[in-house]
């Protein structure tokens, strides 16, 4: 294990719920976050910016940079690179937290939504890969890591939201991908994906609504699940989809009833899509 002191690990869509979490995490140990997203002003129904992460990253310890970004714009994304290079002298981690979901079938999607859902879930993993990769390669522990779900072919993933399915698969795929490809440089590739629902505001607005909040747990899990992964010697785990809860059980986590949602409930917890 490795600590992350020093270590700079670019997250997107950092700026609410897991990436949010996923950041002031890595901070603690005092590594340098960048904070990469659209919201650089604050949502009426969506608490959060960059820049109030990144306060909340430097209170925590950590060192942070914030950068307004969009993942479909492959500049932006190439100058992020250099920008956080310039700024901390290096790149360690990726984490391709940034998602788009629309849980509609082929039938009702405008093409437009999925044009939405494949640059920002999958063709944004391949955009950051290759723009990180020069500095990856002369990291002494480098990770990319995607919030990405395990290759279900469950027939039933398919039938209602088919589309939404189709480009975080394609995330998935693209680890199994990236992993290989870059096995010889020593960078690790991975997927991360949560057993149960997290309570967040994408599940309060896409995922269910409040009512599914109650059956969730805190985006802390991932958090806690990301952290052990970033801090695995690179090689260890390679190519591999994890599940959070059975991450931390490996590694020695044995309380799960803290990472409730709602404390003391007995709501039966709702197993996330895919699982």
């Amino acid at each position: 294990m490795h600590n992350l002191k020093n270590k700079t690990i670019i997250i997107t869509g950092a700026s609410r719920g897991i990436g949010r979490e996923i950041a002031l995490k890595c901070a603690k140990d005092g590594a340098n976050i960048v904070i990469a997203a659209k919201s650089a002003e604050a949502h009426p129904k969506l608490p959060g910016t960059i820049f109030s992460v990144a306060e909340d990253v430097e209170r925590a310890g950590g060192r942070a940079l914030a950068i307004q970004l969009d993942v479909r714009d492959d500049a932006k994304v190439e100058a992020m690179m250099q920008q956080t290079a310039d700024t901390f002298g290096g790149i360690d981690a990726i984490i391709n937290n940034a998602g788009a979901i629309k849980l509609a079938n082929a039938a009702s999607l405008p093409m437009k939504r999925f044009d939405l859902m494949h640059q920002i879930n999958t063709r944004a993993v391949l955009s950051t890969a290759k723009a990180a990769l020069p500095w990856l390669k002369k990291s002494d522990n480098a990770h990319i890591l995607s919030l990405s779900p395990p290759l279900n072919m469950d027939p039933k993933w398919f039938t209602h939201f088919g589309p939404y399915t189709v480009t975080k698969y394609g995330m998935s795929m693209l680890t199994l991908s990236l992993a290989e490809e870059f096995k010889r440089f020593d960078i690790s590739v991975n997927s991360l994906w949560p057993q149960t629902v997290i309570s967040t505001a994408a599940i309060e607005f896409e995922g269910g609504g409040k009512s599914t909040l109650e059956k969730g747990r805190k985006p802390a899990i991932m958090a806690d699940a990301a952290y052990q992964i970033l801090t695995t010697q690179s090689g260890a785990l390679n190519g591999e989809f994890l599940i959070d809860e059975a991450l931390l059980a490996q590694r020695g986590v044995t309380d799960f009833e803290s990472y409730r949602y709602l404390k003391e409930s007995d709501t039966p917890l709702m197993t996330d899509l895919f699982i």
